[in-house]
Protein backbone atom coordinates (compact mmCIF):
# COMPACT_ATOMS: atom_id res chain seq x y z
CA UNK A 1 0.00 0.00 0.00
CA UNK A 2 1.33 3.32 -0.90
CA UNK A 3 0.49 7.02 -1.16
CA UNK A 4 -2.36 8.49 -2.60
CA UNK A 5 -1.87 9.14 -6.45
CA UNK A 6 -3.34 12.80 -7.83
CA UNK A 7 -2.78 14.04 -11.10
CA UNK A 8 -1.35 17.29 -11.52
CA UNK A 9 -4.39 18.86 -13.35
CA UNK A 10 -6.94 17.60 -10.46
CA UNK A 11 -7.58 20.17 -7.31
CA UNK A 12 -7.95 18.21 -4.10
CA UNK A 13 -9.60 20.59 -0.96
CA UNK A 14 -7.43 20.08 1.79
CA UNK A 15 -10.25 19.45 3.85
CA UNK A 16 -10.51 15.92 2.17
CA UNK A 17 -9.14 12.73 2.87
CA UNK A 18 -7.50 10.18 0.32
CA UNK A 19 -6.64 6.75 1.69
CA UNK A 20 -3.86 4.34 0.55
CA UNK A 21 -3.07 3.75 -3.01
CA UNK A 22 -6.56 6.32 -3.96
CA UNK A 23 -5.89 7.22 -7.11
CA UNK A 24 -7.51 10.94 -9.01
CA UNK A 25 -7.25 11.52 -12.49
CA UNK A 26 -6.91 14.35 -14.76
CA UNK A 27 -9.39 17.21 -14.26
CA UNK A 28 -10.67 15.87 -11.09
CA UNK A 29 -12.47 18.08 -8.64
CA UNK A 30 -12.27 16.61 -4.77
CA UNK A 31 -14.06 19.11 -2.54
CA UNK A 32 -13.88 19.72 1.31
CA UNK A 33 -15.50 16.98 3.53
CA UNK A 34 -14.51 14.35 1.59
CA UNK A 35 -13.59 10.65 2.58
CA UNK A 36 -11.91 8.32 -0.28
CA UNK A 37 -10.95 4.96 0.73
CA UNK A 38 -7.71 2.46 0.14
CA UNK A 39 -7.55 1.44 -3.63
CA UNK A 40 -10.80 3.47 -4.57
CA UNK A 41 -9.88 4.76 -8.62
CA UNK A 42 -11.76 8.18 -9.19
CA UNK A 43 -11.48 9.13 -13.04
CA UNK A 44 -10.63 12.39 -15.12
CA UNK A 45 -13.11 14.87 -15.11
CA UNK A 46 -15.23 13.68 -12.22
CA UNK A 47 -16.46 15.83 -9.47
CA UNK A 48 -16.76 14.78 -6.03
CA UNK A 49 -18.33 16.82 -3.78
CA UNK A 50 -18.93 16.75 0.75
CA UNK A 51 -20.01 16.18 2.75
CA UNK A 52 -19.61 12.59 1.11
CA UNK A 53 -18.03 8.98 2.82
CA UNK A 54 -16.63 6.41 -0.03
CA UNK A 55 -15.24 3.50 0.97
CA UNK A 56 -12.34 1.19 -0.25
CA UNK A 57 -11.62 -0.46 -4.05
CA UNK A 58 -14.26 1.38 -5.86
CA UNK A 59 -14.26 2.61 -9.54
CA UNK A 60 -15.25 6.09 -10.67
CA UNK A 61 -14.87 6.76 -14.34
CA UNK A 62 -14.51 9.79 -15.81
CA UNK A 63 -17.12 12.62 -15.82
CA UNK A 64 -19.37 11.26 -12.57
CA UNK A 65 -20.72 13.95 -10.77
CA UNK A 66 -20.89 12.47 -7.24
CA UNK A 67 -22.17 14.16 -4.10
CA UNK A 68 -23.53 16.64 -5.45
CA UNK A 69 -26.40 18.51 -3.62
CA UNK A 70 -29.96 17.60 -3.85
CA UNK A 71 -32.10 18.27 -6.63
CA UNK A 72 -34.78 19.69 -4.15
CA UNK A 73 -36.38 23.11 -3.79
CA UNK A 74 -36.47 22.61 -0.05
CA UNK A 75 -33.10 22.32 0.18
CA UNK A 76 -31.39 25.49 2.55
CA UNK A 77 -28.04 24.46 2.39
CA UNK A 78 -28.44 22.47 5.49
CA UNK A 79 -25.76 19.15 6.06
CA UNK A 80 -27.00 16.96 4.72
CA UNK A 81 -24.71 13.57 3.49
CA UNK A 82 -24.01 10.82 0.59
CA UNK A 83 -22.49 7.28 2.19
CA UNK A 84 -21.32 4.94 -0.77
CA UNK A 85 -19.67 1.21 0.58
CA UNK A 86 -17.34 -0.80 -1.14
CA UNK A 87 -16.10 -2.07 -4.52
CA UNK A 88 -18.50 -0.20 -6.36
CA UNK A 89 -18.13 0.43 -10.26
CA UNK A 90 -19.68 3.82 -11.14
CA UNK A 91 -19.51 4.47 -15.10
CA UNK A 92 -19.21 7.91 -17.03
CA UNK A 93 -22.22 10.53 -16.78
CA UNK A 94 -23.45 9.06 -13.45
CA UNK A 95 -24.83 11.58 -10.00
CA UNK A 96 -25.62 10.75 -6.98
CA UNK A 97 -26.75 13.41 -4.60
CA UNK A 98 -26.27 14.01 -1.09
CA UNK A 99 -29.70 13.90 1.21
CA UNK A 100 -32.18 16.88 2.95
CA UNK A 101 -32.68 17.79 5.71
CA UNK A 102 -36.11 16.91 5.88
CA UNK A 103 -35.23 13.28 4.73
CA UNK A 104 -33.37 12.10 6.65
CA UNK A 105 -30.31 13.61 5.78
CA UNK A 106 -28.19 10.85 3.66
CA UNK A 107 -28.13 9.17 0.81
CA UNK A 108 -26.71 5.39 1.02
CA UNK A 109 -25.20 2.64 -1.44
CA UNK A 110 -24.16 -0.70 -0.62
CA UNK A 111 -21.34 -2.50 -1.84
CA UNK A 112 -20.69 -4.18 -5.12
CA UNK A 113 -23.34 -2.61 -6.94
CA UNK A 114 -22.80 -1.70 -10.74
CA UNK A 115 -24.16 1.97 -11.91
CA UNK A 116 -23.59 1.96 -15.84
CA UNK A 117 -23.76 5.52 -17.86
CA UNK A 118 -25.92 8.29 -16.82
CA UNK A 119 -27.90 6.81 -14.34
CA UNK A 120 -29.07 8.64 -11.42
CA UNK A 121 -29.29 7.90 -7.78
CA UNK A 122 -31.32 11.01 -5.87
CA UNK A 123 -31.63 12.39 -2.33
CA UNK A 124 -32.27 10.28 0.56
CA UNK A 125 -31.91 6.99 -1.84
CA UNK A 126 -30.76 3.52 0.04
CA UNK A 127 -29.77 1.49 -2.25
CA UNK A 128 -28.23 -2.14 -1.12
CA UNK A 129 -25.58 -4.58 -1.91
CA UNK A 130 -25.49 -6.09 -5.64
CA UNK A 131 -27.71 -3.81 -7.37
CA UNK A 132 -27.20 -3.70 -11.44
CA UNK A 133 -28.69 -0.15 -12.66
CA UNK A 134 -28.65 0.20 -16.37
CA UNK A 135 -27.78 3.03 -18.22
CA UNK A 136 -30.02 5.92 -18.06
CA UNK A 137 -31.70 4.01 -15.06
CA UNK A 138 -32.98 6.73 -12.76
CA UNK A 139 -34.21 6.77 -9.01
CA UNK A 140 -36.46 9.81 -7.67
CA UNK A 141 -35.54 10.80 -4.27
CA UNK A 142 -36.64 9.01 -1.29
CA UNK A 143 -36.69 5.45 -3.08
CA UNK A 144 -35.37 2.44 -1.39
CA UNK A 145 -34.15 -0.56 -3.40
CA UNK A 146 -33.12 -3.86 -1.83
CA UNK A 147 -30.35 -5.93 -2.58
CA UNK A 148 -29.36 -7.66 -6.01
CA UNK A 149 -32.15 -5.74 -7.99
CA UNK A 150 -31.60 -5.40 -11.72
CA UNK A 151 -32.87 -1.97 -13.21
CA UNK A 152 -32.70 -2.06 -17.20
CA UNK A 153 -32.20 0.97 -19.28
CA UNK A 154 -34.14 3.59 -18.88
CA UNK A 155 -35.83 2.91 -15.94
CA UNK A 156 -37.51 5.62 -14.23
CA UNK A 157 -38.54 4.83 -10.08
CA UNK A 158 -41.48 7.22 -8.81
CA UNK A 159 -40.33 9.29 -5.07
CA UNK A 160 -40.85 7.20 -2.05
CA UNK A 161 -41.39 3.58 -3.91
CA UNK A 162 -39.61 0.55 -2.70
CA UNK A 163 -38.11 -2.05 -5.01
CA UNK A 164 -38.08 -5.49 -3.28
CA UNK A 165 -34.89 -8.19 -3.41
CA UNK A 166 -34.21 -9.76 -6.21
CA UNK A 167 -36.51 -7.53 -8.45
CA UNK A 168 -36.16 -7.08 -12.27
CA UNK A 169 -37.35 -4.35 -13.75
CA UNK A 170 -37.68 -4.49 -17.83
CA UNK A 171 -36.20 -1.79 -20.25
CA UNK A 172 -38.39 1.47 -20.48
CA UNK A 173 -40.52 0.48 -17.35
CA UNK A 174 -41.52 3.10 -15.07
CA UNK A 175 -42.45 2.39 -11.97
CA UNK A 176 -45.18 4.51 -9.26
CA UNK A 177 -45.47 1.96 -6.90
CA UNK A 178 -43.86 -1.06 -4.42
CA UNK A 179 -42.25 -3.98 -5.86
CA UNK A 180 -42.28 -6.90 -3.88
CA UNK A 181 -38.97 -8.99 -3.94
CA UNK A 182 -38.61 -11.70 -6.57
CA UNK A 183 -40.98 -9.81 -8.94
CA UNK A 184 -40.45 -8.85 -12.31
CA UNK A 185 -41.60 -5.64 -13.70
CA UNK A 186 -42.22 -5.17 -17.58
CA UNK A 187 -43.02 -2.29 -19.41
CA UNK A 188 -46.74 -1.26 -20.24
CA UNK A 189 -46.96 2.50 -19.86
CA UNK A 190 -46.41 2.52 -16.45
CA UNK A 191 -44.32 -0.71 -14.91
CA UNK A 192 -46.70 -4.29 -14.76
CA UNK A 193 -45.82 -7.19 -13.24
CA UNK A 194 -44.93 -9.71 -15.06
CA UNK A 195 -43.92 -12.95 -12.96
CA UNK A 196 -41.05 -13.77 -11.12
CA UNK A 197 -37.06 -13.12 -11.60
CA UNK A 198 -36.85 -17.15 -12.19
CA UNK A 199 -33.31 -16.55 -14.40
CA UNK A 200 -31.92 -14.49 -11.40
CA UNK A 201 -33.03 -16.39 -8.68
CA UNK A 202 -31.40 -19.48 -10.52
CA UNK A 203 -28.45 -18.09 -10.56
CA UNK A 204 -28.37 -16.59 -6.98
CA UNK A 205 -28.56 -21.02 -6.07
CA UNK A 206 -32.43 -20.47 -4.68
CA UNK A 207 -33.33 -24.74 -5.74
CA UNK A 208 -36.78 -25.42 -7.14
CA UNK A 209 -39.01 -25.73 -3.83
CA UNK A 210 -37.61 -22.12 -3.16
CA UNK A 211 -38.36 -20.83 -6.53
CA UNK A 212 -42.24 -22.83 -6.58
CA UNK A 213 -43.15 -21.13 -3.08
CA UNK A 214 -42.10 -17.64 -4.66
CA UNK A 215 -44.12 -18.50 -7.79
CA UNK A 216 -47.21 -20.02 -5.32
CA UNK A 217 -46.86 -16.50 -3.74
CA UNK A 218 -46.91 -14.44 -6.89
CA UNK A 219 -50.28 -16.12 -8.25
CA UNK A 220 -51.77 -15.79 -5.27
CA UNK A 221 -51.12 -11.61 -5.52
CA UNK A 222 -51.20 -10.94 -9.23
CA UNK A 223 -53.01 -13.97 -10.64
CA UNK A 224 -56.08 -15.22 -8.70
CA UNK A 225 -57.68 -11.90 -9.12
CA UNK A 226 -58.59 -11.95 -5.25
CA UNK A 227 -58.59 -8.64 -3.33
CA UNK A 228 -55.55 -7.55 -1.60
CA UNK A 229 -56.78 -8.44 1.67
CA UNK A 230 -57.93 -12.00 0.30
CA UNK A 231 -54.46 -12.34 -0.87
CA UNK A 232 -52.45 -11.41 2.08
CA UNK A 233 -55.00 -14.33 4.10
CA UNK A 234 -53.16 -16.83 1.71
CA UNK A 235 -49.94 -15.51 1.46
CA UNK A 236 -49.84 -15.65 5.35
CA UNK A 237 -51.00 -19.85 5.10
CA UNK A 238 -48.06 -19.74 2.71
CA UNK A 239 -45.89 -18.22 4.86
CA UNK A 240 -45.49 -20.64 7.49
CA UNK A 241 -43.95 -22.81 5.49
CA UNK A 242 -41.40 -20.13 3.33
CA UNK A 243 -39.22 -18.06 4.55
CA UNK A 244 -39.22 -16.49 1.07
CA UNK A 245 -42.67 -16.35 1.17
CA UNK A 246 -42.86 -14.64 4.75
CA UNK A 247 -40.19 -11.66 3.00
CA UNK A 248 -42.38 -11.00 0.51
CA UNK A 249 -45.45 -10.39 2.42
CA UNK A 250 -43.35 -8.28 5.16
CA UNK A 251 -42.63 -6.11 1.83
CA UNK A 252 -46.05 -5.38 1.38
CA UNK A 253 -47.42 -4.84 4.81
CA UNK A 254 -44.54 -2.12 5.43
CA UNK A 255 -45.08 0.03 2.27
CA UNK A 256 -46.76 3.49 2.12
CA UNK A 257 -47.24 3.66 -1.35
CA UNK A 258 -49.64 1.47 -3.07
CA UNK A 259 -48.61 -1.86 -4.38
CA UNK A 260 -47.94 -1.78 -7.76
CA UNK A 261 -50.45 -4.11 -9.18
Amino acid sequence: MGAAQVHPSAVVDPGATLGEDVRIGAFTLIGPDVEIGAGTIVGPHSSIHGPTRIGRENHIHGHAAIGGEPQDKKFAGERVELVIGDRNTIREFVTINRGTGDGGGITRVGDDNWFLAYTHVAHDCVVGNRCVFSNNATLAGHVTVDDHVILSGFVGIHQFCRIGAHAFIGMGAFVNGDVPPFVMVAQDGYGRPRGINAEGLKRRGFDSARTSAIKRAYRALYVSGDSLADARVRLEEMAQDSEDVRAFLDFIDAGDRPLLR
